[in-house]
């Protein structure tokens, strides 16, 4: 209870940071000293050119829009002489042509030296045009006098014509603005709506993510009406996986769809959603775990491994559902790498247990089906196993050049891209989901691949013969002989089963 609490906690700090993403609010926020400048970061987003059309199919610019954007001063702020003139700009550049800003060795703002020598005016920006577009970039602001202490920019909107990365800084240069706040919004609008351009894509993806659930689900469905009969306890997890994997994608392709629509994200819609896809990830993990435990198949239950899957499957969702509230933070705010890499360690970590976990319940799992020679099931088993090595194997590959994307993705540069990387993972949980589908569909044989506690199982038969040579049959005690003595027979096939069954508590 203390960590859900702890939990609600956090997702409740983070409510300003989730709900803003492409209207950015400003609420007395304060610079922070940068080089020779004091900055404010407004906003950054990927914003493409009106040469890409909007829903309606017709051409529409991409904007930056400033609203009610206001300055304040602090009570007793050091007065400015009235021939004076202290400027607070605002700096909008594509990442392109971020070597245009700055004198160099972090100089952001025109000293008096530089001022002398006529490249620029003491205490404003220094920047030079864009060698791909001589409008940019584009700098205004807002200028105090006296005793002023409120200084309000007019409204005002930027039209993008080129896309790219666009990042808003406000910036002053003179000490006698310390301690300056902002307060007001910006608004930021792409051809064919609000949502930012690294997360357009994926409003798409997840509409043919929600429609592939559909095609499978109702194949699902299909087979389970019809040998509702045959159905067994597994097959009904796999059901609940399914429809809760088709809600999570719908309801994310709802998400954008009202994010573009509105601009915000309601904070109860997003931990919604963000609650679904932790849930999502945990049973999946743990169907797959159950599968490889034989759950239903070689034993009736998973014994003594409960508590511990119970527990594993807590402490997962409780990480993962961090780890997603901190990706929708960065989705649409700059967070360090920091705060990043400490929230991914321990969904890395406890993915890791799972992994070792899975193939090492597989590699028993088939060792004891290949023990009792229940070829049927061991066949099953081994496309299962081969499936998980070829799948665990794309991971690593894809976690490697995901590293690779992220270390060379300096300043967002290929923003265009960024969706792919979510995109993958959720291709490959429905890839699993496909096979362990196809393998476990409900049938009118589906009770072979059952476990049985009737003595009458196929493994029981099976491992219960040693063949040596054939002939007719004679009891004694225990066992049966043939004549010949070649063939011997277990009789008291409850007891072997009884046995086994506590081995299985015992594991």
């Amino acid at each position: 209870m203390d960590s859900l609490f702890l939990l609600f906690l956090f997702s409740f700090h983070l409510h300003i940071l989730v709900s803003d993403a492409s209207i950015h609010f400003y609420e007395n926020q304060k610079f922070v000293e940068n080089g020779n400048a004091f900055v404010f970061h407004g906003g950054n987003e990927g914003l493409y050119s009106f040469s890409h059309h909007n829903v309606s199919g017709n051409h529409v610019n991409s904007f930056i829009r400033f609203e009610n954007i206001s300055f304040r001063r602090p009570d007793g702020s050091v007065a400015i002489q009235e021939t004076d003139s202290v400027m607070v700009q605002a700096l909008i550049f594509d990442v392109e042509d971020r070597n245009s800003i700055g004198g160099g060795q972090r100089t952001v703002c025109c000293t008096y030296d530089l001022a002398r020598s006529g490249v620029c005016v003491q205490d404003t920006i220094i920047y030079h045009s864009s060698p791909t577009n001589p409008d940019w970039p584009k700098v205004f602001g807002v200028t105090f006098k006296g005793y002023e202490l409120v200084g309000t920019l007019a409204p005002k909107t930027i039209e993008i014509t080129k896309t790219g990365m666009y990042n808003l800084y406000f910036v002053y240069c003179d000490q006698r603005l310390d301690g300056l706040t902002i307060n007001g919004k910006t608004v930021w609008g792409n051809p064919g709506g609000y949502l930012p351009g690294r997360m357009a894509s994926l409003m798409t993806f997840y509409w043919y993510m929600s429609l592939a659930f559909v095609i499978l689900g109702a194949y699902w469905f299909f087979q389970y009406a019809k040998f509702w009969k045959e159905v067994l306890p597994l097959q009904n997890c796999i059901a609940f996986v399914i429809i809760l994997s088709g809600s999570e994608t719908l309801l994310r392709y709802l998400e954008f769809s009202g994010f573009n629509k509105h601009g915000v994200r309601p904070i109860w819609f997003t931990v919604l959603v963000i609650t679904f896809s932790a849930i999502k990830q945990t049973i999946s993990r743990l169907l797959i775990l159950a599968v490889s435990m034989g759950y239903g198949v070689v034993r009736p239950t998973l014994g003594g491994f409960t508590s511990k899957t119970v527990l594993l499957g807590a402490i997962y969702f409780l990480a993962c559902q961090v780890h997603e509230l901190v990706e929708s933070v960065g989705s649409s705010s700059d967070l360090s790498g920091k705060v990043r890499f400490l929230v991914v360690l321990p969904v890395s970590f406890l993915d890791a247990i799972f992994i070792i976990w899975i193939f090492t319940s597989l590699s028993t799992t088939l060792n004891k089906l290949q023990v009792r020679r229940l070829k049927t099931k061991l066949e099953i088993y081994r496309k299962f196993t081969n499936t998980m090595t070829t799948i665990i194997i794309l991971s690593i590959g894809w976690i490697c050049y995901e590293v690779y994307f992220k270390s060379t993705n300096l300043h967002n540069r290929q923003w265009q891209k960024t969706w792919i990387i979510p995109a993958f993972w959720q291709l490959l949980t429905f890839s699993i989901l496909c096979v362990i589908c196809s393998s476990l569909t409900p049938s009118q044989n589906s009770m072979r691949y059952a476990y049985s506690n009737d003595g009458g199982d196929d493994f029981d038969r099976e491992d219960s013969l040693v063949m040596v040579n054939s002939g007719p049959l004679h009891s004694n005690g225990n066992y049966s002989f043939s004549s010949d003595y070649k063939t011997i027979k277990k009789i008291d096939a409850p007891c072997l089963l009884h046995e086994e069954l506590e081995e299985d508590k015992r594991e």
